[in-house]
């Protein structure tokens, strides 16, 4: 669990596509369509994990791509009843765990943080509202440095309540939304204290059992003998494991794994009055400042969904729920070659029948490229890193100084990419034909370099 959980929200609110209006006759699911953009994502080492899709309620389309275990050269492939890590969608889930509550009488939105943490500055001030809908004013403890020291390891609730307690607030309750997994492990801690149950089994008794879900559980060490999958990173060409966030950790706030079956099932639940009133479910649904109580909205053919997105280690699913067609599409992927918006569009725009044409993710052709002319260390007024580029076979490798190395994808003689972390750079040739400077740009960042 990382800071690019706030990215991953920022994504799942700007995902807007400008296709024309709704299809006025509904059509058949094109499953083959989809067969087709998974096999190619498969095969080009884009993606792994699983895609479901559920209409009114029933299943139309689940499938899993790529492995759930990788051991040196040893593969497990992963299955639809392949267990995934899946994230913030966690919070999804403590959010209607408090709501029920509060239905019981047991807590209240407006129940302040010093109820139960006093501990913490501007308790007295933080309701339980803020911590939910993400306006408590407190400070991301996945945001510190620090955090990736001890991310691996165990940690006891009164070792995370120091830590979070000893972060300064960013602002005064109430004044600004900031998104910040310290509010939802301190609500899933609080779920604790009221039914004075672990956070486990009060997940298994008011959400699991009462939607049958048979694959939803708070996570522990990934075990493949409990069909568990691994996360990987895409480095010099191949899937390479990585890390692996201690569970004890991210809790209420994203400790819970599950399959693309039971999310799209628990979605429909929640939307369906089964775990909680519909008066309750209007204020989730209550966007303020981008963010509701434990959902977050999604646009697409003009059509609003409901449902949130997941960030821990090398996992990133995503649920969505769009009530007027009673859509639902669940993703649980456990690696990454691209940027996953690029797979979403692609999925949802075959889920709704929309012009959409399958990438190949084929090499251009005749690009007879002579990487050497590429090599050198190159260095930025704009950035504080030197890159060097050097050819490895047939790549061109990137490598900023003290970072992992990364194979560049070429576009043209100019251009190249590396789709996981939207980078794009574009070289500019000397009157020798030798690339000395490039171009890189990285969401809003643009940094210009010069060989050294």
């Amino acid at each position: 669990m990382t800071k690019r959980f706030k990215k991953m929200v920022v994504a799942f609110l700007l995902l807007s596509f400008p296709f024309a209006g709704v299809a006025q006759k509904k059509q058949p699911f094109n499953k083959q369509k989809m067969d087709s953009l998974l096999s190619v994502l498969e095969s080009k080492d884009k993606l792994m994990g699983a895609v479901a899709i559920y209409q009114e309620g029933k299943p139309v389309y689940n499938r899993s791509i790529g492995y759930a275990m990788v051991d040196g050269n040893a593969k497990e492939k992963a299955t639809t009843a392949t267990r995934y890590r899946i994230g913030s969608i966690s919070k999804t889930f403590t959010a209607t765990l408090i709501l029920q509550l509060i239905e019981e009488k047991k807590l209240a939105l407006n129940t302040p943080l010093s109820t139960f943490f006093p501990e913490f500055e501007n308790a007295s001030a933080i309701t339980v509202e803020h911590l939910l809908n993400q306006h408590s004013g407190l400070m991301s403890f996945t945001s510190v440095p620090t955090y990736g020291l001890y991310m691996t390891q165990p940690k006891t609730q009164a070792d995370m309540l120091a830590i979070m307690a000893s972060l300064k607030p960013i602002a005064e309750p109430g004044a600004k939304y900031d998104y910040s997994n310290t509010n939802y492990v301190l609500l899933g801690y609080i779920v604790e204290r009221v039914t004075k149950k672990p956070y486990a089994q009060v997940l298994q008794e008011k959400i699991v059992d009462k939607l049958k879900l048979k694959d939803t559980y708070y996570g522990g060490k990934i075990d493949r003998t409990k069909k568990e999958a691994a996360s990987f990173k895409f480095i010099n060409n191949q899937w390479s494991l990585a890390p692996e966030t201690d569970m004890s950790i991210p809790h209420g706030a994203g400790a819970i794994v599950s399959t693309t079956k039971d999310l799209a099932v628990f979605i429909n639940g929640l939307f369906a009055g089964k775990l909680i009133s519909m008066a309750s479910l209007e204020q989730m649904k209550t966007i303020k400042d981008g963010y509701g109580l434990g959902l977050v909205t999604l646009k697409f053919d003009n059509q609003v969904s409901y449902g949130h997105g997941g960030i821990i280690d090398g996992f990133n699913s995503m649920i969505s729920y769009f009530p007027e067609q009673k859509l639902t599409m669940a993703t649980t992927f456990n690696g990454l070659n691209i940027n996953p918006s690029d797979a979403h569009v692609g999925i949802l725009s075959i889920a709704f029948n929309k012009p959409y044409k399958v990438p190949t993710y084929a090499a251009p052709k005749n690009l007879n490229l002579d990487l050497t002319k590429y090599e050198g260390t190159f260095v930025s007024q704009q950035f504080p890193l030197k890159i060097t580029m050097r050819k490895e076979g047939e790549l061109l490798m990137s490598q900023a100084q003290g970072q992992s190395a990364f194979a560049l994808e070429p576009r043209s003689s100019q251009n190249f990419v590396f789709e996981p972390a939207q980078i794009e750079i574009e070289f500019k040739a000397n009157e020798a034909g030798v690339f000395d400077q490039f171009t890189l740009t990285q969401g809003a960042g643009k940094y210009h370099f010069t060989k050294e």
